[in-house]
Order: C-alpha cells, then sequence, then structure tokens
C-alpha cells in the first residue's frame, strides 16, 4: 500500500525500514520513526533524495540509503534517475512517487558544492602566541621536556614585540601571556605539574611550530631574534622595560614593602604601572653581606610587608543553617563586623587568609614565578577551623570520617587547628551510647593530635566566637612579615619536613603558601603520596588508628612489603596472626597493638 504524502516512495521505504527494526527490537526504530514522521509531515516533493536531508531525523548516511534504494527502483522500472540540482520550477513539477515522469523535462546541473577548508591557525608574526611556539619549539620533540612560566618568558620574549610582564599601554591590563590561553584553546600547548605549571607543545603544535620554522629560511629564529633586538635601536618601550624587568629579577630580592613608589630610572612604562619597592636580602652566611640570589635558583621565602595586604575570613560554601537559610552565618557575622567571603575551601570550614592590595598583586606574583592560578595573591594564614554540630560529630566517628578529618588537617601543614564542637540536643538514650567514645575522641584530639577543641553551646555562639578570631587575627597578622614559602620550590612529598624545618629554625616567624597552592597541596587526589594512600589503606581495618598505622609503616614501608612479609611465613596461620601484635606490642607507650588487632591485620593482607 502506497504512503499518503508529498513523497511516497520515500515515505514507503522508510516505513519498511522502520517496520523491520521493530521487529528486530533494534534502536535503530526511533531513528527510522523520527525520518518517516519528518517526511511525511513535508508538504513538499523533493526532486532528489539528498534534499531531505532539511528535514529534522534525516542525516547524510539516510539520505544515501534512500538515494541507493530509488537508484535500484528506476533501474527494475527503466526509468531514468533524477540528478541533484534541479531547477525549482522542474522540482514543483516532479513527485518521486509518479511513475510516468515527463522525459522531456529539462535538468540543469549544478557544480557539487566544494567543502570549506578549515583554515589552520597560525599566530601572527611577533605576536605572544608566535614566540610561545617558538620558544617551545627549541625544546626535544621526542623528549618529554616542559617549561616553567618563568623560563618560557625568558625564551619567548626575543621572539616578540610586546612585553610578558607588563601591558603595552598603562590602561590595559592583559600582556603579551594572554596569548596563552588561545593556544591552550586551539590544544596547540599542554600542561602538566602541580602547583606550578609547566608548558610544553602538543602534536599538533610541534606541526605549526615546524612550518613556522620553514619560513624563515632555515636560519636558527632564536639567534636572528636576538640579533635583530640588539641591533634594531627603535626597541619599543615596552620591550625595553621587560627586558630590564627580566635583568632586574635576577639580581633583586624578595621582600614587599608599603613603599610603592618605582626606583628611579624605570623609565615611563614603569612609572605607568606602579610596582614595590624590592630589598635585597641579608645573605645567610657568617659574613652578613647582602646578596642577590637568582629568583630561579633559591627557594627562600619570599617577605611581604605589612600594610601591603588586609587580613580576610573565607567561609565554606557548604556552611549553613538550613537549606532554606544558607547565608544566616554570613549575614550574622556582618552585624558582628566581619564580612566573610563564601567560597568552597579545600580543607576545613573557615579559613583566613592575607589577601594582596591591587598595587602590590602583580609584583608579588612576578616573584612567586609560575603561580598565576586563581588564589595567587592570597596567602593563607596560619589558623583553620573545622565545625562540626554534636550529631555530626558522632556520625563522623562512626562511618571513620572523623580520622580522615584529622589526618589531612595535620597534613595541611596549617599551624593551629581548632576543632569547634557546636552543641546540638540528642536523646538520653543517644547520648549515653555515645557519651564514651564522644569523650575519648575529644580528649585524643587535644592530647595526642595537639588541636585545639572548642566548644559552643548554639550556632549564635559559634558565629560570635568566630568575629572575636577575626578581629584578634587582623591585629596580629596586619602589623607583621608574612614569609610566603614560593609555589615553584613546593613538593607534596616534602612540604611538611621543609615547613617542620623553617618553623624551628625560626619560631617567631609566620610561614605560609598562597591560596592557590594550599589548594593543590590538599587536594584530595593530587596531594596523596604512596605511603598516604598505605596509611589509609591500614586505617580502613577497625582499630587501626593513625599512630599504629604509622608504626606499621615504619616497619614494613609499602604495601607490597607487608604482603611479602605474610607471604615469607608461608601455610603457618598463627605466625601470621601474630606477627605485628609481636613486632610492635610495646612500640606504642599510650595503647599496644593486641593480638585480636594483628589477627584482623593478617585477615587483610596475608590473604
Amino acid at each position: 500500500m502506497a504512503e499518503e504524502g508529498a513523497n511516497p516512495l520515500l515515505l514507503g521505504w522508510l516505513k519498511e525500514w522502520m517496520d523491520e527494526a521493530q521487529g528486530r527490537n533494534s534502536k535503530g526504530y526511533i531513528v527510522y520513526k523520527k525520518a518517516y514522521q519528518s517526511m511525511k509531515a513535508h508538504p513538499t516533493s523533493f526532486g532528489h533524495p539528498s534534499e531531505a536531508q532539511q528535514l529534522n531525523g534525516i542525516g547524510p548516511k539516510l539520505c544515501d540509503r534512500l538515494t541507493e534504494k530509488l537508484k535500484a527502483y528506476c533501474a527494475t522500472n527503466g526509468l531514468p534517475m533524477p540528478e541533484k540540482g534541479r531547477s525549482k520550477k522542474s522540482r514543483t513539477s516532479e513527485n518521486l512517487g509518479d511513475t510516468e515522469p515527463d522525459p522531456t523535462e529539462d535538468k540543469m546541473d549544478e557544480p557539487p558544492k566544494k567543502k570549506r577548508r578549515r583554515k589552520e591557525y597560525v599566530p601572527p608574526l611577533r605576536s605572544g602566541a608566535y614566540a610561545i611556539v617558538m620558544a617551545l619549539s627549541e625544546l626535544d620533540q621526542e623528549g618529554r621536556n616542559a617549561l616553567s612560566k618563568p623560563d618560557l618568558i625568558a625564551r619567548a620574549q626575543p621572539f616578540c614585540d610586546s612585553s610578558f610582564t607588563a601591558p603595552s599601554d598603562p590602561t590595559k591590563y592583559f600582556t603579551a601571556w594572554k596569548s596563552m590561553s588561545t593556544l591552550e584553546s586551539k590544544e596547540l600547548v599542554c600542561t602538566k605539574g602541580h602547583p606550578t605549571k609547566r608548558y610544553y607543545l602538543s602534536d599538533e603544535g610541534w606541526s605549526v611550530a615546524l612550518r613556522m620554522r620553514e619560513k624563515v629560511n632555515g636560519e636558527n629564529p632564536w639567534s636572528k631574534a636576538k640579533l635583530s633586538r640588539s641591533e634594531d635601536p627603535s626597541e619599543s618601550t615596552a620591550t625595553k622595560h621587560s627586558t630590564f624587568s627580566a635583568a632586574r629579577s635576577l639580581g633583586t630580592a624578595d621582600v614587599l614593602e608599603l613603599s610603592s613608589s618605582p626606583e628611579p630610572g624605570l623609565g615611563s612604562m614603569l612609572e605607568a604601572t606602579p610596582l614595590p619597592k624590592l630589598i635585597p636580602i641579608k645573605d645567610s652566611g657568617p659574613s652578613g653581606r647582602r646578596t642577590s640570589l637568582p629568583v630561579s635558583q633559591t627557594s627562600d621565602p619570599i617577605i611581604v610587608k605589612p600594610g601591603t595586604f588586609e587580613v580576610k575570613m573565607l567561609l565554606d560554601a557548604r556552611e549553613i543553617r538550613t537549606t532554606t537559610d544558607r547565608d544566616y552565618i554570613a549575614n550574622e557575622l556582618k552585624k558582628q563586623g566581619v564580612v566573610a567571603e563564601i567560597r568552597s575551601l579545600p580543607l576545613g570550614d573557615v579559613l583566613w587568609v592575607a589577601k594582596l592590595k591591587p598595587a602590590y598583586g602583580s609584583a608579588f606574583q612576578y616573584k612567586n614565578a609560575g603561580d598565576d592560578d586563581e588564589g595567587s595573591t592570597e596567602i593563607v594564614l596560619e589558623h583553620v577551623v573545622e565545625r562540626k554540630r554534636l550529631d555530626d560529630l558522632v556520625s563522623s566517628i562512626r562511618d571513620g570520617r572523623f580520622h580522615e578529618q584529622k589526618f589531612r588537617l595535620k597534613k595541611s601543614g596549617v599551624r593551629h587547628v581548632t576543632y569547634l564542637v557546636e552543641d546540638y540536643s540528642m536523646s538520653a538514650e543517644r547520648v549515653e551510647k555515645v557519651g564514651e567514645s564522644l569523650e575519648s575522641a575529644i580528649a585524643s584530639m587535644q592530647v595526642v593530635n595537639d588541636i585545639f577543641v572548642k566548644q559552643t553551646a548554639k550556632m549564635d555562639d559559634t558565629i560570635k566566637y568566630l568575629a572575636r578570631m577575626t578581629k584578634s587575627l587582623k591585629e596580629t597578622y596586619e602589623h607583621r612579615d608574612l614569609h610566603v614559602l614560593r609555589s615553584g620550590a613546593l613538593d607534596v612529598a616534602t612540604y611538611l619536613e621543609t615547613l617542620e624545618s623553617l618553623r624551628e629554625a625560626s619560631p617567631s616567624n609566620a610561614f605560609c603558601t598562597t591560596f592557590s597552592a594550599f589548594c593543590s597541596l590538599c587536594d584530595k587526589s593530587n596531594s596523596l603520596t604512596l605511603r598516604d594512600v598505605y596509611l589509609k589503606m591500614l586505617m580502613c581495618t577497625r582499630g587501626v588508628t593513625g599512630d599504629k598505622a604509622i608504626e606499621i609503616q615504619k616497619i614494613w614501608p609499602t604495601p607490597n612489603a607487608l604482603i611479602e612479609a605474610y607471604a615469607n611465613l608461608g601455610q603457618n596461620q598463627a605466625a601470621k596472626d601474630a606477627m605485628i601484635s609481636d613486632q610492635l606490642g610495646n612500640k606504642i607507650d599510650r595503647k599496644k597493638i593486641g593480638k585480636t588487632l594483628s589477627t584482623k591485620v593478617a585477615e587483610v593482607w596475608s590473604s
């Protein structure tokens, strides 16, 4: 039975395929049904099946299949095959369902449309993108090398007419480095590394770079760029300034003072972009001489002076009173004279940062080379608060979150951790059940983990406490130096050891990191070392606390070492069950590892 519509033949074939797909219970049924309905609703006939591509649900493949079907139909019935590109006049007079087409009908062939070739991106000559690609192409294509931001800028500057460190116009904000976002979006440049990024060319980037190099007639563009720079007397002011800044960075100290007036003789460009005055760092050697240490060759902290920053309170976005009253805490803090900035925090519920004033932000980023992520002009202070409602604390102890949070707080390197427990009414029966374990957990935090525990009666008391704490921290930190660890020198594996040695050498100094580096260090996945994962695996066994896990790890440093130790005992299950208790029974003074716990660990690790 012929289908009703402007294109009965095409409709009939679509209906046939739709019924076949339905019989096979195929997902293609939905595709054919959509195409059939679109074709049936179309009011005019098509001169060629390819024209049906304009309909919703009909694509190139389905059009090709309909075309093949029409060719077979025309061959069987001795009819001429319609051609693509007929005039509108001939199309309106033809119906693919007619069996007697007019043989005298005019046909007009149109040349096939050329596919538009996607124009490949090529950076403009001497632009920021051009300079970055040329600098990265100096690396070995087969190697796995990458460049940090300061190293890349130093290599790229000779290829560029604009500065990578200062805007070309005092009224503008962006430098030539802004081109990096274009290269990343076009997937010509890739990055790796935490918290400091390093850059390298992708395969597409290398393809563009090699073609760019062919344009310089086989000459070394690095040498050519340097030669043209040295011989060109009309060098731009911005380029001169960038060259001077680069040279100046190799012989300056890392102390930001309150004064933001430029040093004499820096030129009009620097005057338009005020930078803090820089003072040399004193040599730590016996001579006490003032020395100049290259930024890339020292891990000495950057000293930020009072007056260059303002202490701000950060409140985690998940800290709410109820789902319908999310702004209660922030609004009540404002009544107490404290403006809290709400954002997602990597650790804790409340943090305090020293936010650099706009006049000092760019200078600090320049000194803290490689850290230009969000939060790179905010310095995390030495205090963090983890807020817990009493019922939530009980739940976290039961499901293990309590121990993980303590572990992450300790690993963050924050000097002063406050665990704020907010009272919450619970039934007498529940209090009786959990009372002993709750008291034990709170006592353990204070004695074992050296965490200050603050208990409040209600949320309003918590808010007042946080407001007082914020005002106290503002008075304390806004009048003292901050020693900021360079993000490029931070390593997850040695971070805590470095921090501990610095604090031991200078107990009165405040050693901090930027907020962006802090986020990377506290990231649950990126910051975990094998040792951290191993300890967490051990602590999954009920009864294995952090201290016990550490003692186990000291004797069997890796998971493989522990498994091999059990394997070496062969089939002696009694020896396996007693292995840890025999060797660590008296290692921990507070609570020894007994036979029962040793057996639990053996069940997991010796199977």
